[in-house]
């Protein structure tokens, strides 16, 4: 621990930085959520003035308040789902209300696939949807724009739900959130240019028959020796991944593949150029 939170320190200014991102939640997949052996509440994100909410799973209002210093969810801009599973969307109405102070003020931004919408599976409330200024469906390489903020999403993931990664365009630096997926070789071109990487890693190891589509150590490590990001970070850990510890792992990673590679933990703070 003594280790992450030196790279913590290098990473984080003493106050917000301009353009940051932060992990609320580490934990992955339903029993390290469930058991709450990491926190469960996605990512939150300051980038050129915008402040996004992404994935939020289990806990994240609680964990926006209790945040030092905290984040306020009525001053969000915009909540991003990267699909409907629970770990990734559960407190995405609570944020909408306060985002819009309980429908008083029709303003936020919601980008999410259709899935999260519409139908009998959907996990947005159909009255939240209406107290927003804007919803934008989440379509396979398609652009978006938050203000300045130009945001792309990769092709769509293999995974039980209508799934996409999202890519962030700062002005210095290319922010690439590669989430849940099985790994298959069309991936890669969504995440080419992408300067750094943060990918949701909750397996250790692959099993027989393997039916579960998340990535795996060798997996992730064979995308980063393909992609040469310049940093990588590791995410949404399941048991395996803890057993395996992910220090250990992202120091392996970091071996073989000549590329910095951090695994995240609760509250961990990156600034950006």
């Amino acid at each position: 621990m003594s280790n992450q939170k030196n790279t913590a320190r290098m990473e984080t200014a003493d106050s917000s930085p301009a353009n940051y991102f932060k992990f609320l939640g580490t934990a992955g997949a339903r029993f390290v959520m469930a058991k709450q052996l990491r926190a469960s509440a996605g990512i939150y994100l300051e980038f050129l003035g915008n402040r996004i909410s992404l994935d939020p799973g289990p806990g994240t209002l609680v964990r926006m308040t209790k945040s030092r210093p905290p984040i306020d969810p009525s001053a969000l801009q915009a909540v991003i789902l990267s699909h409907k599973h629970l770990d990734h969307s559960s407190d995405v109405n609570v944020l909408l209300d306060a985002m819009t102070n309980g429908g008083c003020k029709k303003r936020g931004v919601l980008l999410a696939p259709a899935e999260c919408l519409a139908g009998s599976d959907s996990v947005v409330l159909r009255y939240l949807q209406d107290y927003l200024e804007r919803i934008e469906v989440l379509k396979p390489e398609s652009n978006y724009r938050l203000g300045e903020l130009k945001i792309r999403t990769s092709c769509r993931h293999d995974h039980e739900a209508e799934t996409y990664g999202l890519i962030f365009y700062l002005p210095e630096t290319t922010v690439g959130f590669m989430v849940d997926t099985k790994f298959f070789p069309e991936l890669l071109e969504s995440y080419r240019q992408v300067d750094v990487l943060i990918i949701n890693l909750v397996r250790a190891i692959k099993t027989e028959p393997d039916f579960i589509k998340h990535l795996t150590v060798s997996e992730a490590t064979a995308i980063v020796k393909e992609l040469l990001p310049k940093q990588v970070y590791l995410t949404h850990f399941g048991m395996t991944m803890l057993r395996a510890d992910p220090r250990k792992v992202a120091e392996r990673m970091s071996q073989e593949t000549g590329v910095k590679v951090v695994a995240a933990y609760d509250g961990m703070t990156v600034a950006l150029p």
